[in-house]
């Protein structure tokens, strides 16, 4: 009994942990896909508006940079909680 409930217990953690990275994964992609879409738009808008052809080009290439920023932002605070809980559990 109690060991079928152990292995519930793990089930339950490893399924916690499959979600999370899970989550992580989507947030990712969110944080990259999110600029660089909304800059293309704003450059075909622009480009339609003024009737030139760069705009959205120059604003891909911007979003695709302000993906890039989003992401390493977001893993820098992933890898420094992580460090945080390795320094605390070196202390115990």
């Amino acid at each position: 009994m109690i060991a079928a409930s152990r292995r519930v217990g793990e089930n339950v953690k490893y399924q916690n942990n499959v979600y999370q990275s899970f989550t992580m994964i989507m947030q990712f992609g969110f944080n990259m896909i999110v600029p660089i879409c909304l800059c293309s738009f704003a450059g075909i808008w622009l480009d339609n508006k003024f009737g030139t052809s760069f705009w959205t080009v120059v604003l891909f290439f911007i979003g695709a940079l302000a993906g890039f920023r989003n992401i390493y932002i977001m893993a820098k605070k992933i890898y420094s909680k992580k460090g945080e809980r390795d320094h605390e559990n070196d202390k115990k």
